[in-house]
């Protein structure tokens, strides 16, 4: 039900958008090349936009039940085709970006609980806050100027856009290094604001946590402070934390619509923008289904793993 309620005001929303997809493709062809009304209703009928939108989304879910997300009106490809070509570009940065995340941010949370109050303590404190408030798009147009611009034609350069510069028969390893050098500032744009964001949850969860009883008996008993930090007080902020990843998810294959934009990254998130402002209905459509799938996945996982890490939880 979650999901009907989602795909329709998706669906709703989006044929409710100024022009379709053929106003969209004669405003960028050539002016002197015009469609008679005739010719247009008849391309209309033959994408099914001649419809008021309800019955286009009862046509739309009707095919989605039989496993067929549509073919794209602007490319001309089935949608399950383009999700498969956009999906690995996705991953690559967004998975990254999401393990550097937790892999930061986790050690972040404990020093900054074990610091607290203290000059480090507060200096790394205000650097977090100052890198979860500052734009995405902003640090990503002020890396490209460093790294691209700046620093051209040192070691340090990195490219501005794309995701490879080698040909398609060029050496595997050398592929891969050309990847990896085109990914690293998309997946460090993706991963500050994140990661200040993280490391900052997990210290107010963990400073909640040791106020409870059952820490000063641990600290009566003998503990050391890191013992008491980690084994005692982590272990019973992990239900928030297990919560968080769920929710992150979605963002695995979703990616950053505004990132991928702006390094040309040939991701699921510009496939969304390029849908969008294209009113290709299918594949807006085919990403909105995955997206929502994903987000309630990653919400049943997250109620699943409750259960490990805290066992008084029942998965019943």
């Amino acid at each position: 039900m979650t999901l009907v309620v989602i795909t329709l005001l998706v669906y709703g929303l989006a044929r409710s958008m100024p022009g379709n997809p053929l106003t969209v493709q004669l405003g960028e062809s050539d002016p002197s090349r015009k469609l008679n009304p005739e010719d247009q209703q008849r391309m209309l009928e033959i994408y099914g936009l001649d419809k008021p939108w309800p019955v286009g989304y009862a046509q739309w879910i009707s095919r989605v039940i039989q496993g067929d997300l549509g073919r794209s009106i602007t490319r001309k490809q089935p949608v399950t085709r383009l999700i498969g070509e956009r999906i690995g570009p996705t991953v690559l940065i967004s998975g990254t970006a999401l393990f550097l995340t937790w892999f930061l941010a986790i050690p972040l949370g404990l020093y900054a609980s074990a610091r607290g109050g203290r000059i480090d303590e507060r200096c790394t404190g205000l650097v977090l806050y100052a890198m979860y408030s500052f734009p995405t798009f902003v640090a990503a147009l002020f890396l490209q100027i460093i790294f691209a611009v700046w620093l051209r034609d040192t070691p340090w350069e990195l490219p501005l856009f794309g995701m490879s510069d080698l040909p398609s028969d060029a050496p595997f390893f050398d592929r891969c290094m050309d990847v990896g050098w085109h990914a690293i500032l998309p997946i460090t744009c993706q991963t500050y604001v994140v990661l200040a964001y993280n490391s900052r949850f997990i210290k107010a969860n963990l400073e909640e946590v040791v106020r409870q009883d059952y820490i000063r008996t641990a600290r009566a008993k003998g503990a050391g402070p890191w013992r008491v930090l980690v084994h005692h007080a982590f272990r019973n902020t992990l239900i928030p934390l297990v919560t968080l990843l769920g929710l992150s998810l979605p963002a695995l294959v979703g990616g950053s619509v505004i990132i991928e934009q702006i390094f040309t990254w040939p991701g699921m998130g510009r496939l969304f923008f390029e849908s969008i402002r294209e009113r290709d209905y299918p594949t807006i459509m085919g990403l909105t289904l995955m997206f929502s799938v994903l987000t309630l996945v990653g919400q049943l996982l997250a109620d699943i793993l409750y259960s490990i890490v805290d066992p008084r939880v029942n998965v019943e």
